[in-house]
């Protein structure tokens, strides 16, 4: 019990000097609204309560965005389109599917460039460029096309998902399918084992400690890519869209409310790739 209360108070006291600087944060920020809205004879104290309180702030306290993230998670029921639940779901399953097609696309990419140093030479430097194009300029013009094409709904969400998260996949499966050692290769070659047989017994083995890591990196990606997929498209669901739907009408609780669904979401993404590593690692023993 006192190992689990150590551990814990640092993060504990970490949180409340954060929600004390939020706290100062919204009194400074929404002053001025307050200072426009008070009457004449309210005094300083009064005009810092009101900042505390105001329908519309510019930066919402910590208890207005949990009230909101509460009316909106249990006030609705899931499948309504004003629950946070519902919008939540949208961009999950887009993120899933998106780094479902990265995770097969740079297994795949990966596989190619270790074994085929024709495809190590020519795909890398492009693999490489295709992260320093902003997701924000391509999104729209990848919907549009694969809209004018037919293809709509999940599908164009995934595929800038899949844009954003395939990149750590595929250069962390490179790495590791070549952070064998050279000479169990060599002594593997010696007894005749085909390319095949090193790549199942000796690569893909070797290359489970650089997956796993990388996977944790694209999973929260996938979600951003989702998310930021939403945006620029004008979307009636998902987590952008309920960050649109924010800021059009000034709602910041309902805007903070999204971001905190979504670092939860990336939260949640994580630790099922660390239960996938834990599964895989039983499964061979204990150890990746």
């Amino acid at each position: 019990m006192r190992d689990r209360l150590s551990r814990a108070l640092p993060l504990l006291c970490v949180l409340a000097i954060l929600i004390a600087v939020w706290f100062a944060g919204s009194v400074a920020m929404n002053w001025d609204q307050a200072q426009d809205l008070a009457d004449e004879d309210a005094t300083w104290s009064d005009i810092a309560q009101a900042t505390l309180a105001l329908d519309r702030p510019l930066l919402p306290t910590p208890d207005q965005v949990a009230s909101e993230m509460i009316r909106s998670m249990f006030g609705y029921p899931p499948t309504s389109p004003r629950s946070l639940v519902f919008h939540a779901g949208v961009t999950a399953w887009a993120a899933i599917v998106g780094f479902g097609i990265a995770l097969l696309a740079g297994m795949a990419l990966a596989i190619g460039i270790v074994h085929v140093r024709t495809l190590d030479r020519a795909l890398m430097p492009w693999l490489i460029a295709s992260q320093a194009v902003p997701v924000l300029a391509i999104a729209p013009m990848v919907v549009v096309v694969l809209g004018n094409v037919g293809l709509t709904g999940v599908l164009p969400k995934a595929l800038i998902a899949g844009w954003l998260s395939f990149f750590p996949v595929t250069t962390g499966l490179v790495k590791g399918l070549r952070s064998s050692d050279p000479m169990q290769r060599d002594l593997m070659r010696t007894y005749s084992a085909t390319e095949a047989q090193v790549f199942a017994k000796l690569r893909w083995p070797a290359a489970m400690s650089f997956l796993f890591p990388s996977m944790k990196v694209a999973a929260p990606l996938a979600l951003v890519g989702a998310i930021v997929a939403e945006l620029p498209t004008g979307a009636q669901a998902g987590l952008g869209a309920r960050l649109l739907t924010g800021s059009y009408y000034g709602q910041t609780p309902q805007i903070w409310a999204a971001l905190f669904m979504a670092a939860f979401l990336a939260m949640l993404a994580v630790a099922l790739v660390d239960l996938t590593q834990a599964l895989a690692a039983y499964t061979r023993g204990g150890r990746l």
